[in-house]
């Protein structure tokens, strides 16, 4: 089992506590804690426990991707079973939102507006279902 360690600049804080998804085949589970800052002032501390190897980069990068647009703080306890990159975008989003940090409806993990239907405005103003 790898554990990596990460730090983001973050400035939104959670208002509870959060648990979303499971430790399951191709699955994540997310804690997200909004404890007082212990670690770097203004950065969310994230821990990632996986067995799977040579993915550090793309831990990275998909973690950069959603604190730049989701700056929550708080203590990430993310447990991978080889979960892919867009589920875990969708599981922080989801920890995010549990936690009240986000408004769910507002949008998703993607930045695309979310409509009461489900469905999304594509780039040509049309609507695609979910």
């Amino acid at each position: 089992m790898r554990t990596l360690t990460y730090e983001f600049a973050a400035s939104t804080r959670p208002s509870h506590r959060a648990h979303v998804g499971v430790v399951g085949s191709g699955d994540l589970e997310v804690l997200l804690e909004p404890d007082g800052e212990t670690g770097t002032p203004g950065h969310a501390r994230v821990r990632v426990r996986t067995s799977v190897e040579g993915f550090d980069e793309v831990w990275q990068a998909t973690l950069e991707r959603f604190f730049a647009r989701v700056p929550v703080l708080g203590s990430w306890e993310l447990n991978d079973s080889a979960a892919t990159p867009a589920l875990v975008t969708l599981r922080l989003q989801q920890a995010a939102a549990a936690a009240g940090a986000v408004d769910a409806a507002q949008e998703d993990a993607t930045g695309v507006p979310e409509y009461p239907t489900g469905a999304r405005k594509d780039t040509n103003g049309g609507e695609k279902a979910p």
